[in-house]
């Protein structure tokens, strides 16, 4: 009696390059670095695998950014503001 799952010849075998996991959504995660350590963890994770460390991810925008940055962008509004009110 033959097994099904046993390939007839040897060179009969899937190739990974020829037909990919198409389950695998690990490579299409984003990855950020952890602010303790460095290390690469994943963009939804709580905590840094390695060292242990929680990650704080924060829906500021101006978090982070130098204080010449956040004028810039200031005067940057107050000027579509003026343009639009001469308009």
């Amino acid at each position: 009696m033959s097994d099904p799952l046993r390939f007839e010849e040897s060179g009969d075998e899937l190739r990974d390059e020829e037909y990919p996991d198409c389950c695998n959504d690990d490579d299409l995660a984003e990855t950020v670095s952890c602010p303790e350590c460095g290390a690469v963890v994943y963009e939804d994770a709580q905590q840094c695998p390695v060292c242990g460390t929680y990650i704080i991810h924060r829906a500021d925008v101006f978090a982070g950014r130098p204080a010449w940055w956040i004028v810039l962008a200031v005067l940057g509004v107050l000027a579509i503001i003026v343009a639009l009110a001469v308009w």
